[in-house]
């Protein structure tokens, strides 16, 4: 009877200890203070809106190259016996300069034989036009008012007589121009690209002895996307115009060499007729003056042929454009307004033109507004932000 007593009493005080137990703990705890938690604001960095007339740009590369190549061709034959100093490799010249001679000799017995030549035309045709005259006085006196024939009168022998004077004084020009053949001077200031003629050697009528380029003058090939037409006035030619007048845009060439940067000024001259089929660009000419003088740099290289330039093309002015870097714009239209609360407000933005590193706004943006320019992961509109005390002025 005790047992079973204690079979039910035991387990029924040991749950009353526990749970007296457990009161004494919950009871005995300490006090929890409770912390609300502080909401994070972004610290951001913005910049005011500035509307300007700016002048819009297109970017390019291409590769120096002349305006005018030739071939240095003799145009009579014979043994060569002088050739200038400038005639070699990257020698510069003026126009007129004798660069070759070849031996005159032959050409001046050919000139004597040739005076020799019209002298005896010239003779006979005086002595046919006397022997005419004479024909003509006895026809006069015999012929009893009849017609005489031309050939009593001479008249065949004496354009005959004319006409080999005629080829005579022909010879004798072509005598005279193959004597001053023999002196081959420079068509125009330039420099020597290929040479291979020298004292002694005999050179053939129509045989290439050196390749000469200009240097007054040099061009540069740019390729635009058609779309960047729209920034620029390039010269367009169309079908039965005449030579346009439109003065080209002008274009600024930088390069590096020694270690640092130059520049040098030019225009767009003209636009090529093809678009290349590959790459779909069309290609624009620049010239640049005077390629190789010193200019107002001292230090300054000459801009020379094959040289490697990138190209600055100066287009149309754009009235009251906003500029912003590229960290501005989210996606391809939108900024961020942190308004006058402090709060991100989207905005989208009539984007004109993509460059490298800026973007150029032509609507959608009001003087002096704020606009966000640090990257940010997470953003809702009307999101709380921070303005650094320093802004980035446009």
């Amino acid at each position: 009877m005790i047992v079973r007593i204690l079979k039910v009493i035991v387990p029924f005080l040991l749950v009353v200890a526990g749970a007296y137990g457990a009161w004494r703990m919950i009871e005995s705890r300490p006090e929890i203070e409770t912390q609300v938690r502080e909401q994070v604001v972004p610290l951001v960095r913005t910049m005011n809106v500035k509307k300007e007339d700016i002048r819009l740009s297109v970017l390019s590369q291409g590769t120096v190259s002349p305006k005018v190549v030739t071939d240095l061709i003799p145009e009579v034959a014979g043994k060569v016996t002088y050739v200038s100093p400038s005639l070699v490799v990257g020698g510069f010249f003026e126009k007129g300069t004798v660069l070759l001679r070849i031996d005159p000799h032959d050409y001046e017995l050919a000139l004597i034989r040739a005076e020799a030549e019209v002298a005896q035309m010239t003779l006979r045709l005086e002595q046919e036009r006397a022997e005419a005259a004479v024909a003509a006085e006895e026809w006069k006196e015999l012929g009893k008012g009849e017609e005489a024939s031309p050939l009593v009168l001479r008249i065949p022998q004496v354009a005959q007589a004319e006409a080999a004077l005629a080829g005579a004084e022909a010879a004798l020009r072509q005598a005279n121009r193959d004597l001053e053949r023999t002196e081959i001077g420079a068509p125009f200031v330039g420099r020597v690209r290929q040479e291979n003629v020298d004292i002694g050697q005999y050179v053939g009528r129509g045989q290439a002895v050196a390749q000469l380029y200009s240097i007054d003058v040099a061009e540069v090939r740019l390729p635009l996307p058609d779309k960047d037409l729209a920034f620029v006035r390039v010269p367009l030619s169309y079908r039965g115009d005449e030579e346009t007048s439109l003065d080209g845009p002008k274009v600024l060439l930088r390069a590096q060499f020694a270690g640092r940067e130059h520049v040098w000024k030019g225009k767009i001259v003209r636009t090529e007729g093809e678009i290349d089929r590959s790459t779909r660009m069309i290609y624009v000419v620049a010239e640049v003056l005077d390629p190789y003088g010193r200019g107002k740099d001292p230090g300054r290289p000459p801009l020379a042929v094959g040289m490697f330039v990138e190209a600055e093309i100066l287009g149309n002015w754009l009235k009251g454009a906003v500029v912003l870097p590229r960290a501005a714009i989210r996606g391809t239209d939108q900024v961020y307004i942190v308004d006058a609360e402090g709060r991100l407000r989207f905005r989208t933005v009539d984007v004109f033109k993509n460059e490298r590193e800026r973007v150029v706004v032509q609507g959608g943006l009001e003087e002096g507004e704020a606009v966000c320019i640090s990257p940010m992961e997470t953003v809702v509109e009307g999101m709380k932000v921070r303005v650094a005390d320093e802004e980035v002025s446009s």
